[in-house]
């Protein structure tokens, strides 16, 4: 069974200097229809302005996800770690016992564009950590390229909840399935371009969460890029 979420369903806000989508309830938006979907908490699709950015502000108890699409996003935190993601760059950051950071765009005259992404961990109080990998285009291109996980196996990052997420790069014309393990979900994100999932067409911002479904046929109609979450 697949349950579409569409772009423009999402709740927005502007700031600006920020421009968000929320997939899921988050800050002022609020829907009780879309709380999260399992372990999955927000799914933010935000564009930052140049020579802005997120001020110091804490964190507790949740996995984070940072997925760079364009431009540069610099970070520091209260563990003294400070970085640099750029498009192709994940960080998995967890907030654990409690953490401070701060988020800016690393350019003064170009945006930069991401998606934050928030997982319930598995457990409490853990300690304030975080992990940055890149995935190439050619590492995502026509294939299912682990991005986190909870073991971290495969070269992907290491993520406190079970839970699988996946990107990957089509070009039109491509197919790739998934097999969905019996009593797992998905949540299906389509970063950019179209698709077809099991004969229902998605565009870029769409979602479409999937349950008692053995598996997903995803065929791109144009250069597109996904991600899969597979959660128990």
């Amino acid at each position: 069974m697949l349950a579409v979420r569409k772009s423009e369903a999402r709740g927005t806000a502007n700031y600006g200097w920020l421009k968000s989508y929320h997939s899921f309830s988050f800050a002022n938006y609020y829907d009780p229809n879309f709380m999260g979907f399992r372990s999955l908490r927000v799914v933010n699709e935000d564009t930052v302005a140049g020579g802005t950015g997120f001020g110091t502000h804490p964190h507790r108890e949740m996995e984070i996800i940072s997925y760079v699409l364009e431009g540069v996003l610099e970070h520091e935190d209260s563990t003294g770690g400070r970085s640099r993601i750029r498009a192709g760059e994940v960080q998995r950051m967890t907030a654990g016992r409690g953490i401070a950071h701060s988020e800016f765009n690393g350019s003064q005259q170009h945006p930069v564009r991401l998606l934050q992404i928030w997982i319930l961990p598995n457990q409490r109080g853990l300690p304030p950590s975080y992990e940055q990998k890149t995935y190439s285009e050619a590492d995502k291109r026509g294939r299912w390229c682990l991005v986190a996980s909870l073991d971290g196996r495969e070269r992907s990052l290491t993520v406190h909840q079970d839970v699988l997420l996946y990107a990957t790069i089509l070009s039109p014309g491509e197919t790739l399935t998934y097999a969905l393990s019996p009593q797992r979900y998905a949540w299906l994100q389509v970063v950019r371009g179209d698709i077809e999932v099991n004969g229902t067409i998605l565009s870029g911002g769409d979602a479409v969460s999937v349950e008692k479904t053995e598996a997903l046929d995803v065929s791109a109609l144009s250069e597109a890029e996904v991600l899969l979450f597979d959660l128990a």
